[in-house]
């Protein structure tokens, strides 16, 4: 595990907790942190991946700039590590309906095309993290099919 992210977490999303007032915060953040992961999986994070993961941490989520900083920051400094992601797969599992795990699976999906192209190594994770989240493969093809569509359609 990245070790700067999992004392991140563990400082702000520590499992034993009851979840705060906004339980919803707790559990975007370790949707934000897979966001950041597929990002880097391609070995770059261009400018377009980053702007996809902002717009879908600030927008979708209504971090404040400090904790998006915060996790892109996290992110590049530790980019050469291993990665487990069961700290935020078993957060997404406990809290997240159906619904909300195929909404986290298309955000994924966002930030792999937003360069244009997907990576092999992203569509894998992509499907790794789905098969962790217990999301059919039918919904993991279906997120990247709307996602395309979209993508076309806006090209």
């Amino acid at each position: 595990m990245l070790d700067a992210i999992r004392r991140y977490f563990r400082d702000h999303m520590d499992p034993r907790e009851p979840l705060d007032e906004d339980p919803q915060h707790r559990l975007q953040l370790a949707t934000a942190a897979l966001l950041i992961e597929v990002s880097r999986t391609d070995n770059r994070m261009d400018d377009v991946e980053r702007t996809a993961i902002l717009e879908g941490i600030r927008r979708k989520f209504d971090l404040d700039d400090r904790e998006t900083d915060e996790l892109l920051e996290l992110a590049r400094r530790e980019a050469e590590e291993s990665v487990s992601y069961f700290e935020f797969t078993s957060l997404i599992n406990q809290h997240f309906s159906r619904e909300q795990k195929q909404r986290v699976i298309e955000l994924m999906w966002r930030v792999a095309v937003a360069d244009g192209s997907i990576d092999k190594h992203q569509e894998a994770l992509i499907r790794k993290i789905a098969d962790l989240l217990y999301v059919p493969h039918r919904d993991f093809i279906s997120a990247k099919l709307r996602v395309l569509d979209e993508q076309a359609r806006d090209a």
